[in-house]
C-alpha cells in the first residue's frame, strides 16, 4: 500500500524544486536520503524531511512491512500562492518582483517485481509466432 505526503506553500521556485524531484524519481528511499543530505541546493532539506514523512506514514500504514524495499513512486511539483510586490526602478518606476513559492507531493509504495508476467507474456508470443528463417542452399 502507498503512501502520500505533501509539502504545501514551500517559498522557492517550482523550477527549482523540480530539477531535485527529478534527480530522485524512481530511486530507493535509502538512496533519496543519502542524496538529498549531501545536496548543495537549499530545497534538499525541506525535500529530505519529505521523504522521511512519506516513509514514517507508509510505517504506519504497513505496520508488519518492511520499508528497505520502499521506492519513490511518484514525485511532482506545483506552483504554490505567487506574492506580488514591487522593487524600485529608475525615473520612478517600479518593477514588479514575484516570489514564487510551490507544492510538492510525494508517493512512496514497494515495488512491484513484475518480471514473472513479462516472461510468461513473452512466451505466449513466441509460441503464437514461430521465427522465420531462411533456406541456404548448398552448392
Amino acid at each position: 500500500m502507498e503512501a502520500v505526503a505533501k509539502l504545501r506553500n514551500y517559498p522557492t521556485s517550482p523550477r527549482k524544486m523540480r530539477l531535485l524531484a527529478d534527480l530522485i524519481r524512481g530511486q530507493r528511499v535509502d538512496l533519496v536520503l543519502a542524496e538529498l543530505e549531501h545536496n548543495p541546493k537549499h530545497p534538499a532539506v525541506p525535500l529530505r524531511k519529505l521523504v522521511l514523512n512519506a516513509i514514517n506514514n507508509w510505517k504506519q500504514a504497513n505496520e508488519d512491512g518492511d520499508e528497505t524495499g520502499l521506492v519513490v513512486k511518484t514525485i511532482y511539483v506545483d506552483g504554490g500562492r505567487t506574492l506580488k510586490r514591487m522593487r524600485p526602478a529608475p525615473q520612478g518606476r517600479g518593477y514588479r518582483v514575484r516570489k514564487r513559492s510551490n507544492h510538492v507531493t510525494l508517493i512512496v509504495d514497494v515495488k512491484a517485481e513484475q518480471k514473472a508476467p513479462k516472461k510468461a507474456k513473452a512466451a505466449t508470443k513466441k509460441a503464437a509466432a514461430p521465427k522465420k528463417t531462411k533456406e541456404t542452399k548448398n552448392a
